[in-house]
């Protein structure tokens, strides 16, 4: 038994269910006595852990991240945890994997320990094949989930992501507007976010009437995803007989192998070859020159997080989604 039940018998959005749980007085008397009658007919006890307590709330916010190890992501964690602190929740880390089966089994072990609300980070979470997001639908149906820079269509799942379609989309056309004509786009991931930066990449040459040339997009797999690997491969790419004059990359990492390829190879940056990061980390200014990178507004997108979970579990109107823009950083590696 869960809101969604409860939902479903009293006619009514989980949200509203949610507004009843919370004492939210933006619930009509008429509709808040249709919603408690329907828990006193199906016995249902919200947060038992916390009624035990005498609590309305936990204050307890779950945290799921598919590799901590990440620089991006352990940045997000230290956004995330210090927002919700700074508003009196503590946090509870949960590292899945990136795993289907594990990311489930994580989601799982954060629902068992009454937390009000789950963030997760990454659109790993969410799967191209709909009967995988199983698990987002069941989560959803017990507790608000709140997914950062990752879109999944549900109730009571709330998105806030960047605009990475569009962030790619303007990195390729400066390139272009530079003098670059053949850009070669790294990527790293086949989730959410990397569909939608390959789709700007290429939308970005097909508005400039600039065809697409298959053999200039290349996937780097994550897992091998290593400053000297990303060298080493785009050395193997030169040897081909594989010409670019530019390397668009979906990660900072990428884009300081492609730094390390053109040192290597004696290609003067920007000059002979221009280099485009994403996420504007720190590694960007450990190379020289140092990389222009897609500044995807992390901090913004934690902070819009926390604010939307907040919102929701005070039984107030939240949006579902929340996109922001993203802002190139221009720098040494680009004319």
């Amino acid at each position: 038994m869960n809101i969604y039940d409860i939902s479903q018998k009293a006619g009514v959005s989980i949200a509203t269910v949610s507004r009843v749980l919370n004492g939210s007085n933006r619930v009509s008397p008429k509709t808040r006595d249709k919603v408690l009658a329907v828990m006193d007919q199906l016995g249902y006890v919200p947060n038992a852990f916390a009624r035990g307590l005498g609590l309305k709330s936990m204050k307890t916010i779950g945290l799921l991240c598919p590799d901590a190890s990440d620089a991006y992501l352990a940045k997000a964690l230290d956004h995330l945890e210090r927002g919700f602190r700074g508003h009196g929740y503590d946090c509870l880390l949960s590292c899945t994997g990136k795993a289907l089966a594990d990311r489930a089994k994580g989601v799982e072990l954060l629902l068992g320990k009454h937390v009000d609300g789950l963030v997760l980070m990454g659109s790993t979470f969410v799967e191209a094949d709909e009967k995988g997001n199983a698990y987002l639908r069941k989560a959803a149906a017990h507790t608000p989930l709140v997914l950062l820079n990752a879109s999944y269509p549900c109730e009571n799942v709330y998105c806030v992501l960047c605009d990475d379609y569009r962030a790619t989309l303007e990195a390729t056309q400066y390139l272009l507007d530079t003098g670059r004509k053949e850009i070669l786009y790294l990527y790293h991931s086949r989730n959410y976010s990397g569909q939608k930066k390959l789709a700007g990449y290429k939308a970005g040459l097909e508005r400039a009437d600039v065809p697409v040339r298959e053999e200039l997009i290349r996937f780097f797999a994550e897992d091998k995803m290593s400053v000297p690997e990303v060298r080493d491969y785009l050395l193997a790419l030169d040897r081909e007989g594989l010409r670019f004059d530019a390397v668009l990359t979906s990660e900072d990492v990428l884009s300081v192998g492609a730094a390390k390829y053109a040192r290597v190879t004696g290609k003067s940056v920007p000059e002979a070859l221009s280099i485009i990061g994403y996420n504007n980390s720190s590694f960007c200014l450990c190379c020289e020159p140092e990389l222009t990178s897609v500044d995807n507004k992390l901090e913004t997108l934690c902070n819009q997080c926390v604010t939307t979970m907040l919102t929701v579990l005070k039984g107030e109107e939240a949006p579902q989604k929340t996109i922001f823009s993203a802002e190139l950083v221009r720098r040494g590696s680009t004319l």
